[in-house]
């Protein structure tokens, strides 16, 4: 079966989920009644209720006012809820796992507190923190449309929340962070300069649940100014069970007589539950690039379809261009997606002279088991399919070459090798050993270029390099020093040959898993609660340089380039 037909098979199913839940949802629908109170039990007309669905992929979120006598009704599939109830002069109110049955009426009744009678709750009740538990499954609506997991449940009952505490946590959490550092990967035009650069995010809350991102950086070196900026709309306050809306932009001057680049990325993607057990996860970016005169756009759809077999087993479809930052779950802290976001550019290539946007799919059919150890194991057999594939590496004899695109601020370069096609195999193991201690085993099977020889002084170096099989092994391991609060995070990746481009990417980026030796330190700096020392270490030892010599030049082929970023960040 080729892979566009399996692309072709899966955006059917889509299509087909979404004709049939409406019609479904007519037959089997039942109905919520509610009344809202104050405290002394008097009825509040004009209330706000908001109806969230727990299956991200169920319908919208149905808001509603009360009326004079405080009432509220709705009819809604069957399924558990969260009613979150907002009034002017009372601090929100949150009811989670209300259940609705098919053809039964659910009543619910909304005792609401007001701002100075739940000020005075929270300084008698201090907050509880949810204890350990086992692995349950939480469906994601992140850029890469992959299902993650979620640390909370114990002995498989839910931890009840006391909304006065979660309001009042909403209200006390970090709302901005600047980040000072130096150091950025080389070899692309969408990288930022090796000069120290300035990052700043900040968080504002939108009405009772929306969550407005924004995130900015900006460096300057050699009279070359570089910046970005990104917004994130988050109008349910979280990712996992709402839309979200995500713009980026991007300008870099490469070099005081060099071309402008300016990128942009659109975003939108949703959830779509045809029933508590099958999700629909789907998205789309609109993408445009310009390098001097010339330009570049592209639409990307992109769709995973996610079926719950057993409390304890998950299957996955997925189809996608390629893997974001945001896939990986430990990116999942607000701030830090946000400026995540900024780097989520694709890769801008040259091709006769032309600039051209790195693109291709990746189709992946996965299953997932849970275990009651605090683990999961992951099984995964995908396509990859590339139209302009990167290759980075370094060297200065390629700069007039119209395929080569040379970084201003380094000596590396981006190469476009053209079209590959390769299939893979995955098997991962997570094990979560306490909150503050966590490791990861991948093996993966899969395809990445290679060089035919490394000397062809006749041939070009797209003609020189090949797909071949390899397999690979990685580990991860991340934990946190008790005494000093240093959280460690490092990881090793081993291939069995040579490869000058990426072997499974997509579980690279899922699994937090570089090639080779990668070691991130976060220091906390005690005498200022908020600020922390960051240092980020990528192939400390510098393994997979290949050294190759074609017509354009004599060149080393990096899959991974040694890099150090290291600085500041500060919360607050």
């Amino acid at each position: 079966m080729s892979y566009r037909t399996i692309r072709e098979m899966l955006l059917s199913l889509g299509l087909l989920a979404i004709i049939a839940s409406p019609l479904a949802a007519a037959s089997r629908t039942g109905r919520l009644v509610g009344q809202v109170l104050d405290e002394n039990g008097v009825p509040q007309m004009g209330a706000t209720v908001v109806i969230a669905p727990h299956s991200l992929v169920s319908s919208a979120s149905v808001r509603l006012l009360t009326n004079a006598q405080g009432r509220f009704a709705s009819a809604l599939l069957p399924g558990a809820y969260t009613l979150r109830v907002s009034l002017a002069g009372f601090m929100p109110t949150l009811r989670s796992d209300i259940l609705v049955n098919s053809h039964q009426t659910t009543n619910v009744q909304i005792a609401m507190g007001s701002i100075f009678s739940g000020l005075a709750n929270l300084s008698r009740r201090p907050d509880q923190q949810p204890g350990n538990g086992e692995w349950s499954w939480v469906l994601r609506s992140a850029a890469a449309t992959r299902p993650i997991l979620r640390w909370g449940n114990v002995n498989g009952v839910q931890n009840s929340s006391n909304p006065l505490t979660e309001v009042a946590s909403r209200n006390r959490k970090t709302h901005s962070r600047i980040d000072v550092t130096s150091g950025v990967r080389p070899g692309s035009a969408t990288s930022f300069s090796n000069s120290p650069a300035t990052a700043i995010a900040y968080e504002e809350n939108v009405g009772a649940f929306g969550q407005l991102l924004l995130a900015g950086q900006f460096s300057y070196e050699s009279d070359a100014a570089n910046g970005g900026f990104a917004a994130i709309w988050l109008p349910s306050g979280n990712r996992r069970d709402g839309p979200v809306t995500s713009v980026v932009v991007r300008q870099s001057r490469l070099g005081l007589d060099g071309p402008s680049l300016r990128a942009m990325r659109l975003d939108q993607q949703g959830v779509l539950a045809v029933n508590d057990n099958v999700t629909l996860r789907y998205g789309a970016e609109y993408l445009l690039t310009g390098l001097g005169n010339a330009t570049t756009a592209g639409i990307r759809p992109r769709a995973e379809l996610a079926i719950r077999l057993s409390p304890n087993w998950q299957a996955s479809v997925l189809l996608a261009s390629r893997p974001w930052p945001e896939a990986s779950p430990e990116a999942t802290a607000p701030l830090e997606s946000a400026m995540d976001s900024l780097d989520a550019l694709p890769t801008v290539l040259f091709r006769d002279g032309r600039p051209v946007i790195e693109g291709g799919w990746h189709e992946e059919v996965a299953v997932e088991r849970l275990l009651h150890n605090h683990g999961r194991i992951t099984l995964a057999g995908f396509h990859d399919a590339a139209n302009d594939m990167a290759v980075f590496g370094q060297g200065s004899t390629v700069d007039n070459n119209p395929n080569f695109l040379q970084d201003f601020f380094s000596n590396g370069f981006a190469y476009d090798s053209g079209s590959s096609d390769s299939y893979g195999a995955r098997a991962a193991y997570q094990e979560r050993f306490s909150d503050n201690m966590e490791a990861t085993v991948v093996y993966a099977w899969a395809g990445a270029l290679a060089p035919l020889s490394e000397f062809a002084p006749s041939a070009d170096l797209r003609e020189e390099l090949a797909m071949r099989y390899r397999h690979s092994l990685a580990g991860s391991f991340s934990s946190e020093v008790p005494f000093t609060k240093t959280r460690l995070t490092a990881g090793y990746k081993w291939i069995n040959g040579t490869a000058v481009s990426r072997q499974d990417e997509f579980g690279e980026a899922f699994f937090g898993v570089d090639p080779y030796f990668n070691l991130v330190i976060h220091q906390p700096i005690p005498c200022l609660r908020h600020m922390q020392a960051v240092a980020d270490f990528g192939n400390l030892f510098a393994q997979g340089y290949v050294p190759i010599t074609t017509r354009d030049g004599r060149v080393i082929l990096v899959s991974a380039y040694r890099t150090f970023r290291g600085g500041i960040s500060v919360q607050f």
